[in-house]
């Protein structure tokens, strides 16, 4: 019997939950900026790239008060269980990757 597990569903769980640990850990330097109070997680945003026409759904989007101002987060989580060629490259093109954005 095979256990399939959504690794993705859960690490957007625990990056939900612990979203502030999550910042502090991977991006400390943003903490005085965040109002902790402030966090609310959207429903999922689909967007289309113009240029390539493509649709992507993101994965978790928070809004935030950073730096005073209401701000959205975009976080894109893609768990791997081993090395793929060109994650590197793909992690910043929308494929697998961690993204963090602050507007």
């Amino acid at each position: 019997m095979t256990n399939n597990i959504d690794h993705d569903r859960l690490f957007k769980e625990l990056i939900s939950t612990f979203f502030v640990e999550f910042i502090e850990l991977f991006f400390p330097q943003l903490m005085d900026y965040l109002d902790r109070d402030s966090i609310t997680f959207l429903d999922k945003e689909v967007f289309t790239d113009v240029t390539e026409g493509e649709r992507y759904e993101s994965d978790l989007v928070a809004q935030v008060k950073f730096r005073g101002k209401e701000s959205f987060f975009l976080i894109h989580v893609e768990a791997q269980e081993s090395s793929r060629k060109w994650f590197n490259r793909r992690m910043f093109t929308g494929g697998d990757s961690v993204v963090v954005m602050a507007a």
